[in-house]
């Protein structure tokens, strides 16, 4: 193994494009297997330390045990529904090894819509534990309840004691770089989430293109949710890919980071969206100088937000546009333009496309920065050779369809392109909302909303966050002599089975008739325009506690500012 060319010690550790990748014929299981007998630190946690040959004896033993539960003639689809623990790292390993597909559970969704997710990509076996297996009571899965096992109980532990005493074993499919190795959900237009293949041999490719230029000497951090690609693509496989010692914490916490990389000796951190802002919200404390962190790699932050960290901490995150599909990638680059994406990666030929697939012309601008030929210049953001790059959604040909032309990718996203290759992003195309990096649908939200006693009709849509991503606006028209309670309303939504812990709106209109389209159809536009400076009556949430509150004149004067602080705008 030491023979392999991909076997590095020292500081220069290779890096691919994904065609270098899969020339090598690379999957994730050979990564793996470059670790078999390396005794260098390879997963730290709380007060747990495995080096690299320890995790993949770890990953060997469940990929046994998966060979055992698999059962003929039906998919070999693990759910996993757990925070971020070990044994989601080994069971990702152990995937990889026996050729089975990892799901990753999405914890936030709640009842029919949780269960719709899991029967959806066929589960035959899932994995969770005692506090998570809560969520699937009395839910309809299409898993046996004996084939959901419980990792605190012993049966469990029992099984996987029981084969590290056998010989590493890798399923002829784990050498396959077709493989599904795992699906990752996101959401659509039409409410039902999509599952995003992704191979082995892709995610292999995506760790040997070490976008950030990790090497063994690194310590890296990931307290983002392992359901979620960046998880994984952005911090794990890199870390398989170099050697890197790979540090993860149960979940999120803005008070546990600086005393987590301090700890650890963290050099490089993932984040999606809010997450530096949440960060920033502790107390400034001279000890985040007073760190080994030398890079940080995310999408969706605030520029004033990266700016600060890089004023707090000594570093600037690397930001990047993408998606779990995999078929475009901008990145930010130094010489960006502020509230510029970035450029794509010269690889990559990434345009801005019209409803007919031509390319639409460049953005230009007046002295102020306004962009003057919106009309013209705003279409969909599109990779015209990236049709290969994407592998599709998990049984479902019309939602991939949606997303190649050809050998066109197409994104769904709205963005434009100005006179020096830079992109800008413009908004969703589709009906969807992107708030805390979790996407969703606004169908769901709407059909909770309508069973509010008195609602006539209900729309759900994205507004402008004040620092990046989306907030939820809803627009209710209630039926005749009904007055909005507000208190009952937060009541009510709290009371709701199936609402996910992003669901709740944050805005809600109350309007005597919502407008509508010449074919009747809500027209969703003229609300997101009109936002909350409507002069009908709005409410403002909060979302964790659910309770509302009229929005007078200060708190309107107060959300202005905080949108001109930051350098957007409401609509």
């Amino acid at each position: 193994m030491h023979d392999n060319p991909l076997w590095a010690t020292g500081p220069e550790i290779p890096r691919l494009t994904p065609a270098e990748a899969a020339e090598q014929g690379l999957t994730f299981t050979d990564l793996l297997l470059l670790r078999a007998a390396d005794d260098h630190p390879g997963l730290l946690f709380e007060e747990s330390t495995w080096s690299w040959r320890e995790v993949v004896r770890e990953c060997a033993a469940r990929a046994a045990v998966l060979r055992e539960l698999r059962r003929p003639g039906r998919p070999f689809h693990l759910g996993v529904l757990l925070e971020n623990v070990p044994e989601y790292i080994f069971l990702l390993g152990a995937a990889a090894f026996a050729g089975a597909t990892l799901i990753g559970i999405n914890p936030t969704r709640r009842g029919a819509e949780l269960a719709g997710d899991i029967r959806g990509v066929d589960c035959d076996l899932i994995i969770t534990d005692g506090e998570q297996r809560a969520l699937l009571a009395g839910l309809d899965t299409g898993v046996d309840d004996d084939r959901v096992l419980d990792i605190d109980e012993s049966r469990w532990r029992e099984r996987v004691s029981a084969e590290y005493a056998t010989d590493a074993w890798v399923a002829p499919e784990a050498r396959d770089r077709s493989t599904r190795l795992l699906l990752t959900f996101t959401s659509g237009s039409t409410g039902a989430p999509k599952a995003v293949i992704c191979t082995t041999g892709r995610l292999a490719a995506l760790g040997a293109m070490n976008h950030c230029s990790l090497t063994r000497a690194d310590v890296t951090y990931n307290a983002m949710p392992l359901f979620h690609g960046n998880a994984i693509m952005a911090c794990w496989a890199p870390s398989v890919f170099t050697g890197a010692t790979f540090t993860m914490r149960r979940r999120f916490s803005v008070s546990g980071f600086l005393p987590d990389i301090r700890r650890f000796g963290v050099t490089y951190f993932n984040y999606v969206g809010r997450s530096l802002a949440y960060l920033l919200s502790a107390p400034e404390s001279p000890l985040e100088r007073d760190t080994k962190l030398r890079t940080a790699f995310g999408t969706e932050a605030a520029p004033r937000d990266r700016a600060e960290f890089a004023r707090r901490f000594g570093v600037t995150p690397v930001e990047s546009y993408g998606s779990s599909e995999g078929g475009v990638v901008i990145r930010l680059t130094d010489d960006s333009p502020p509230g510029a994406l970035g450029r794509a990666p010269e690889f990559m030929p990434v345009e801005i496309h019209d409803e007919q697939g031509k390319q639409c012309p460049r953005a230009l601008f007046a002295a102020d920065g306004t962009l003057l030929n919106a009309s013209e210049a705003i279409g969909e953001i599109v990779n015209i050779a990236g049709a290969a790059m994407f592998e599709g959604y998990y049984r479902n040909p019309e939602a991939s369809a949606e997303r190649v032309d050809g050998a066109t990718f197409r994104t769904g996203d709205l963005g434009y392109q100005d006179e020096a290759g830079f992109f800008y992003f413009a908004g969703r195309s589709g009906d969807r909302l992107r708030v805390d990096s979790e996407n969703f649908a606004t169908a769901p939200v709407e059909r909770i909303l309508a069973r509010f006693p008195g609602v006539k009709l209900a729309a759900v849509y994205p507004i402008p966050d004040p620092r990046t991503g989306d907030q939820v606006m809803a627009t209710l028209e209630l039926d005749a002599g009904v007055r909005f309670d507000p208190e009952l309303f937060g009541e009510f939504l709290a009371a709701q089975p199936d609402l996910g812990t992003k669901w709740a709106p944050r805005f809600v209109r109350v309007t005597e008739s919502i407008p509508v389209t010449a074919t009747r159809k809500i027209d969703k536009p003229a609300l997101r325009r009109e936002s909350w400076l409507t002069k009908d009556p709005v409410y403002l949430g909060d979302t964790k506690s659910l309770r509302y509150q009229p929005l007078t004149e200060s708190l309107r004067d107060e959300l202005s500012r905080e949108y001109e602080h930051y350098g957007r705008t409401p609509v």
